[in-house]
């Protein structure tokens, strides 16, 4: 509603305006295949948040993480490019995964070992990450034959096709990291409500003390935690790597020109799939369908693409306030802790 006074402000028709953009992110099977593309690292990211939250660690970092993920990566796909499609998927995406895990332990081990920041920690690590991103695009692993000609773009050459993630459906863009994110998404949930350590990082996030005195290591599990949301999030650079049209890693020099704000956009998704990783799914759908959509409203109303920037802002103002009403709206229940005389209770002290 508040979106549509927006775009009523801007001498747009909110109603046909909210219908173009259905269209075009739901309205037809090309429309759907770029909405879940689009919701892939979001969703992955979106996970990596959930599973973050729940241990009480705010992470910040999942556009460093992504640029990591999407580096190592790359880098294995670079140095084993004969290796078979069936080795080198697995192996490229699990190389995403190790990437973001090692730079989300970082701000981890910073956070429980040193009480640093993790919201600071991650926000610094991620102009590290976009640095070193940098460096490598326009040096090492810059396309050396476009380097020859005087063309300097930083991107490498094109991957080995045996690392390009399999088109689900032909003709369309929609590929395999759809179906390796609901896995991810599905992997998540059991992991956080269906095993132990999933009750160790819940249990962290709960009550640090209670948990360390019923003997589970805080510093490991607020460690673990930042490095599975690193994974996550390791494993959406590899997926904007290896199931991009130009299958190769390339940047304007920002970590946007390469992640798109997935890492930013992420937590929003998270936030309101109410830290639930199963939730996250139509979440990031959502999200994913409102940038697919944006271009499309832009055409047909003449405003500014970058309202729906302002749309997803307003959806995490409600979002969170939301959480404060919902508190205020529940019953409070009071317990009565006096202890009533013993002779009342009807016992004796022999």
């Amino acid at each position: 509603m508040i979106g549509a006074i927006m775009l009523l402000s801007l001498g747009a028709d909110p109603l046909s305006g909210y219908a173009t953009m259905f269209r075009a992110a739901f309205g037809s099977l090309d429309g759907f295949s770029q909405t879940a593309v689009k919701s892939i690292p979001l969703l992955l990211v979106g996970v990596g948040i959930c599973i973050a939250f729940r241990a009480n660690v705010i992470n910040i970092g999942g556009e460093g993480q992504m640029v990591m993920g999407a580096l190592l990566a790359t880098t294995i796909a670079l140095t084993f490019p004969d290796l078979p499609a069936p080795l080198l998927i697995p192996l490229v995406l699990i190389a995403g995964a190790a990437g973001g895990a090692f730079w989300g332990a970082i701000a981890g081990a910073l956070k429980a070992w040193f009480n640093v920041s993790e919201i600071l920690s991650t926000i610094m690590l991620n102009i590290v990450a976009v640095q070193f991103m940098n460096f490598l695009l326009r040096g090492p692993m810059i396309d050396a034959a476009e380097a020859a000609q005087g063309v300097r773009i930083p991107q490498t050459v094109r991957l080995s096709p045996n690392a390009d993630l399999p088109i689900l459906i032909e003709g369309m863009r929609m590929h395999l990291g759809v179906v390796i994110a609901l896995l991810v998404a599905v992997g998540a949930y059991f992991l956080l409500w269906r095993t132990s350590m999933g009750y160790r990082l819940r249990a962290v996030g709960y009550n640090p003390d209670a948990s360390r005195y019923a003997g589970i290591s805080v510093p490991k599990n607020v460690t673990a935690a930042l490095a599975f949301s690193g994974a996550m999030a390791g494993i959406a650079g590899a997926v904007l790597v290896f199931g991009s049209e130009s299958h190769r890693m390339v940047t304007d020099g920002s970590s946007t020109g390469f992640t798109g704000s997935a890492g930013f956009n992420g937590i929003v998704v998270a936030l309101l799939a109410g830290l639930h990783p199963l939730w996250s799914i139509p979440s990031a759908l959502l999200f994913g369908g409102m940038l697919v959509g944006a271009n499309a409203l832009q055409r047909a109303a003449q405003v500014p693409s970058a309202l729906i920037i302002a749309l997803n802002g307003l959806i995490v103002v409600f979002v969170v306030s939301s959480e404060y009403f919902r508190q205020r709206m529940q019953p409070t229940i009071r317990v009565d802790t006096e202890e009533k005389p013993a002779e009342e209770a009807g016992g004796n002290n022999d």
